[in-house]
């Protein structure tokens, strides 16, 4: 706490409004105010964070980190609007334990938010995830033998990348490189001979690629000549680009910072490599290409084509993500997919829970169903409320007839509320880079998602109980 700081138990939390936010920090607040629960978070984010002292990091405590990593999710804010929060907002700032009166506390950098948000990991996620579950199945008195009735469901999280089509990546891998180029060119770590119309190769590169483009959308009877042209010029500018650099002379003396640029410029010369041949198969030979053999992104290069056959979004660029949820609609665990299917992630969720907590039964979709796993649940003694794809035998017609079945299905449906609920606390669309950081930010995505719903239920018991005393003083 700083001089003339508001306790954190002692801050007032609007009870009648409908933002987002307010949830939100009430939670936080009835994790400071829960002296075990507090310590065992606590615990989490030292054994993460922490490398010599125990109270965080340099600009920052640990109450700090975790309090600004869940505002980020919870609002669906990136760093810029964090920072602005950070500094601006009243409540978040007496929520993190500064002063914001007469005396003004202290104000938190943009690169310190970002370097020390950043340090959290996906196995410290689903751990204090685990606690704040614990604490909100508390709230609302759940019996301790009581079993989860458990939803499983998937969802497509996006990555933030363009439509990907191989002549606009091979443009993006001829632009990086010239532009790294430039930088090793600068600092005269390489030869000057033969880039004196680097400015020029990289215009040229552009205006091919915008006239290929429009060629593909050419509705008229030259279109074939006028596309055969324009994938000509194109490849033949991008070979000479990727001859000057594999025929590159670099200098003797390098400093660390060139030694990265290198290793860079060489990834990017293989992707250029690697789209002329892609666009030459194609365009001009005709070929299929197949599917193993196409990257999305060559800034995320984990990135997967996914098609669920949905009318509003037929194509998705991102990573499949598996939620479940218990009936008193808590994420209790999530995974991200990799090249996997729905079939395929049910029975290793059921791993993760059943390690915590009691299951009695379990909902999905018919992307979920599996003979197989059905079998392996029921030894389990976990009802499998699945429907089949495709024709039903009898026995399937019996077990999805059964009352026990029908009510389950439709209390399934719940679980797409939930999904919408995630895509506004950022699981939408992942602004962050890498594979690493795309894991860190669903964890967080639903880290906030479960605050929230906390201080929803907190908020609706402070309105009960604020009742009587408003009726009183009216009399």
């Amino acid at each position: 706490m700083t001089l003339g700081s508001t306790p954190i138990d002692q801050i007032l939390i609007p009870t009648k409004c409908r933002d987002e936010f307010p949830p939100f920090l009430r939670a936080m607040q009835h994790i400071y105010m829960d002296k075990e629960l507090n310590e065992r978070i606590y615990s989490l984010l030292e054994s993460v964070i922490c490398t010599k002292k125990r109270t965080g990091r340099p600009g920052m405590d640990l109450w700090s980190i975790f309090v600004l990593a869940g505002a980020r999710l919870c609002l669906n804010a990136d760093y810029d609007r964090l920072h602005y929060h950070a500094n601006s907002d009243s409540l978040l700032r007496q929520m993190l334990g500064v002063h914001d009166g007469m005396v003004r506390g202290r104000d938190f950098d943009r690169q310190t938010i970002i370097d020390n948000v950043s340090l959290l990991d996906d196995d410290a996620l689903r751990k204090i995830n685990d606690l704040i579950v614990e604490a909100g199945h508390k709230i609302v008195k759940k019996k301790e033998p009581e079993a989860l009735r458990i939803k499983v469901d998937s969802f497509v999280t996006e990555a933030n990348v363009h439509f990907p089509t191989d002549y606009n990546l091979l443009w993006d891998s001829g632009r990086k490189s010239l532009d790294i180029m430039k930088h090793l060119l600068k600092s005269n770590s390489v030869c000057h001979e033969g880039w004196r119309k680097i400015e020029h190769l990289r215009r040229t590169l552009k205006r091919q690629m915008l006239e290929l483009s429009r060629a593909m959308a050419d509705k008229s009877k030259n279109r074939l000549v006028r596309l055969l042209k324009a994938v000509m010029e194109y490849l033949h500018t991008a070979r000479q680009l990727s001859d000057k650099l594999h025929k590159l002379r670099i200098s003797d003396r390098l400093s660390m910072t060139d030694f990265a640029l290198l290793e860079q410029l060489e990834y990017f010369r293989k992707m250029l490599d690697k789209h002329i041949d892609l666009v030459d198969r194609r365009l001009l030979k005709g070929e299929k290409i197949p599917h193993h053999e196409k990257i999305f992104s060559i800034f995320e290069p984990w990135v997967e084509w996914i098609c669920k056959g949905k009318a509003h979004k037929p194509v998705e660029l991102g990573k499949r993500t598996l939620i479940a949820t218990d009936q008193w609609h808590f994420v209790i665990d999530w995974w991200v997919a990799d090249h996997q299917q729905d079939n395929q992630l049910l029975l290793p969720a059921l791993d993760r829970i059943t390690l915590r907590h009691q299951v009695s039964c379990c909902s999905g979709d018919k992307g979920f169903f599996s003979k197989g796993d059905i079998e392996v649940m029921e030894t389990f003694d976990i009802k499998a409320i699945i429907p089949k794809k495709g024709k039903r035998s009898l026995s399937d017609l019996q077990r999805e007839n059964d009352p026990e079945f029908i009510k389950a299905k439709r209390k399934h449906s719940a679980i797409e509320s939930n999904i919408n609920e995630l895509e506004h606390r950022g699981l939408d669309r992942c602004p962050d880079k890498g594979i690493k950081a795309f894991h860190r930010y669903v964890g967080l995505a639903v880290i906030a998602y479960n605050l929230r719903r906390i201080g929803k239920i907190l908020l609706e018991q402070d309105r009960k109980a604020s009742a009587p005393t408003a009726r009183k003083r009216a009399a």
